[in-house]
């Protein structure tokens, strides 16, 4: 049996057996919500796919088989008919993706971030006061270690309400909830999906529902390309993620503005964030983006810990993984993927350039000062690209920033008003 096997299994039974025991010292279930997406009915009436509930296999969230994704056949797709006239060809319902996952925590715990608070010296005694201490959040003054002190529940069934479809389905084995709805009528714009879970108060995870039609969409990368994190190096991520306060982590500079004008120069452009970073550190990063004038949006994250195929995801097929179903459940969208050039963005990016090109309008590379790439990869200067450039590839520009990138891409894609 492989080692990776063996570590899992011990995880599995360390969980198991750990909470019974929390539960008899007043711990309950919580569910931890996550943004999702889902697109809206289409404009023109017609006849549309066969309304069905459908659960992620070996998400990205899921620790199986390294991040990979299978969603099972459903024998309510395509349709057959024993007429000799032409078929219609239906058009896909709408979808809703839910992410949530459960974990125990004792009862007067936040429903999320972490689980241990600091306090400050003293009340606050005037409004001045109170307003800077919530905007520095409670989470935020935690060390990022405090971020990954969870229990997950196993298996736990689950009712999800999105709009006016359901669906039940069960946590994973690392407690994870990743579920697509059908037909949910809902128009677009954010909402919220109901979660309820077997002994566990209902919670409302929030769904951007995108409008039908083609529209441009961003995908941007976190660590490095909107956060100076420096995480591909294993001990400066370990210091980063795990030791270094949150709130002192910094954006990258004019990348927050350059995503609020895309959105300004082409309204309805929704906002995805993909980071091989863990599920865990979403609530930080919700503030995070916040508090330096980052679009909102769903972030897809992954997990740490054994696999079923080694000791560690692999990030690089999260990425890949997710940048295939984006593509597959957002057909409309033509993607502006942002990343850096600190490991695999460039490769990854022309990759999925080149297996869909009808998917992706451009690339923007942000380029790492020489001690960044030190830290990201031991060397001064980025690493050499797989993928050559060809004629056929969507656009790539390069710079250091998100105003640099903005001066490059005004001719890609209508930015008149940077």
């Amino acid at each position: 049996m492989p080692i990776s096997d063996i570590a899992r299994a011990v995880e599995d039974r360390f969980h198991r057996d750990t909470v019974p025991v929390l539960k008899r010292q007043g711990w309950r279930p919580r569910v931890i919500p996550y943004d999702g997406y889902g697109t809206s009915a289409p404009a023109q009436p017609g006849p549309t796919a066969p309304q069905h509930q459908e659960q992620h296999q070996n998400t990205a969230t899921q620790r199986s088989a390294a991040g990979a994704r299978r969603r099972p056949a459903s024998a309510s797709r395509g349709t057959s008919s024993g007429s000799s006239q032409p078929t219609q060809r239906s058009r896909p319902a709408p979808m809703a993706r839910v992410l949530a996952r459960m974990v125990m925590r004792p009862q007067d715990a936040p429903a999320e971030g972490p689980l241990f608070r600091s306090l400050p010296d003293a009340l606050p005694i005037s409004a001045a006061q109170a307003r800077s201490f919530a905007m520095t959040g409670l989470s935020d003054a935690q060390r990022g270690w405090r971020l990954f002190i969870e229990v997950p529940v196993a298996f736990l069934p689950v009712t999800v309400h999105v709009g006016r479809a359901s669906v039940r389905t069960r946590a994973d084995r690392s407690g994870y909830i990743d579920v697509v709805v059908r037909d949910h009528g809902l128009e677009p714009g954010w909402h919220e999906a109901r979660i309820e879970a077997m002994g566990a108060h209902a919670v409302t995870a929030k769904v951007l529902i995108i409008p039908e039609g083609p529209r441009l969409g961003i995908i941007s990368d976190i660590d490095d390309t909107a956060m100076v994190t420096h995480v591909p190096r294993v001990l400066v991520a370990a210091w980063n993620q795990l030791v270094k306060y949150s709130s002192a982590r910094e954006p990258v500079p004019g990348m927050a503005e350059l995503y609020s004008r895309i959105q300004a120069a082409h309204p309805g452009t929704p906002m995805m964030y993909l980071s091989t970073g863990a599920w865990n550190v979403v609530p930080t990063l919700r503030s995070f983006f916040s508090r330096h004038g980052f679009p909102s949006g769903p972030a897809l994250m992954t997990d740490w810990g054994p696999t079923n195929t080694g000791w560690f995801r692999s990030g690089a097929h999260h990425k890949r993984t997710c940048l295939r179903e984006l593509a597959r459940d957002l057909p409309n969208i033509r993607w502006l993927l942002v990343g850096d050039d600190g490991q695999h963005d460039p490769d990854l990016y022309a990759e999925f350039a080149s297996l869909q090109p009808d998917h992706v309008v451009a690339r923007a590379i942000r380029q790492l000062t020489p001690g960044e790439h030190a830290l990201a990869h031991g060397t001064l200067t980025e690493t050499p690209d797989i993928w050559e450039w060809t004629p056929d590839l969507a656009p790539e520009v390069r710079a250091p920033d998100g105003d640099g990138l903005a001066d490059k891409l005004r001719p890609l894609i209508r930015l008149e008003e940077i």
